[in-house]
């Protein structure tokens, strides 16, 4: 179904990738990645990486919306001020918008309600030959919902289906959605920004002092820190149970923000490059066709010259 990545461009982006990706092979313990890993580099070598990987996602990128077979979907999860909006925006930028699009998940609106849990992430899937990138997701109906238990109450399930085993369903749910996507030609990247207390602690002082960015702090962030260790293990439980070869997960350490984007971009083009994307071959009738168009252009341009 793919091909091995080319060696140069594999060997050259494994350290960064390879240390941060979880496929569900072997244990999982998320207290053993550290937040503030910079992979040997320092600040001005990771810019060389990262706008490398920006020409190499914009090359993939228009290969894959011209070949229309693929789709690519990156899902970003983390903790508030882990980063998730600046790195999309970096790691993208350059890249052709007409090939990708930005879902943010907020809060469940009342008609998203009154589906399953997965209806609104399904109808926002990448088409064939796009990059659907999802700010937050599905994923948070194992995360906030499974944290503030009266967020589960309000989502309308019978109560009998309401039991102890609702979240390994939902994982199971998960990995079975997520598997037939994969099946179809959805390449799935997921993301975990995993940033440390400390640091989150810094980026909501840093928010308060600059005027420009008061408008993405709420007194409610402070609330959520209080519950750090509850959503620390929910993350561990759903990482360990919904990572699989299809569908991995990467636990981007986070602290140092160009670090983190090095990793995004390294695992999204080394992904691109195993699926031997390439520009579609033109028939021979075409090329007929286009003969044609350039003798009836030619003789337009003699017409209009005197």
């Amino acid at each position: 179904m793919s091909k091995k990545p080319s060696q140069p461009l594999a060997n050259e982006l494994k350290p960064y990738v390879a240390p941060f990706r979880y496929d569900g092979s072997g244990e999982f313990h998320l207290k053993s990645h550290k937040t503030n890993e910079k992979g040997g580099l320092d600040k001005e070598k990771a810019t060389k990486i990262i706008e490398s990987n920006r020409e190499r996602l914009s090359d993939f990128q228009e290969k894959l919306y011209a070949q229309d077979r693929w789709s690519m979907l990156l899902i970003f999860q983390g903790m508030d001020a882990a980063g998730k909006d600046s790195a999309i925006k970096s790691v993208f930028e350059g890249v052709n918008p007409q090939g990708c699009e930005v879902t943010a998940f907020k809060q469940p609106s009342t008609k998203e309600l009154d589906h399953d849990f997965l209806w609104r992430s399904m109808i926002a899937l990448p088409e064939r030959g796009r990059i659907g990138i999802f700010n937050r997701s599905h994923y948070e109906e194992c995360l906030v919902v499974r944290v503030h238990p009266e967020i589960l109450a309000k989502q309308k399930l019978p109560e009998r289906l309401v039991t102890k085993d609702i979240w390994k369903e939902r994982f199971e749910d998960i990995t079975a959605m997520e598997r037939h996507l994969a099946r179809n030609g959805t390449v799935i990247l997921k993301f975990f920004l995993n940033v440390s207390k400390e640091e989150q602690r810094e980026r909501f002082l840093a928010r308060l002092e600059e005027p420009a960015k008061n408008w993405k702090f709420s007194l409610a962030d402070i609330g959520e820190r209080k519950l750090w260790a509850k959503y620390q293990a929910a993350y561990q439980d759903m990482i360990h149970h919904t990572a699989a070869k299809a569908a991995p997960w990467y636990v981007v350490p986070a602290d140092h923000k160009w670090f983190a984007r090095v990793v995004i971009g390294s695992a999204i083009v080394s992904a691109l490059d195993r699926l031997d994307l390439h520009f579609p071959d033109v028939e021979k009738a075409d090329r007929s066709e286009f003969k044609q168009v350039r003798e009836a252009l030619l003789a337009e341009g003699k017409g209009t010259k005197k």
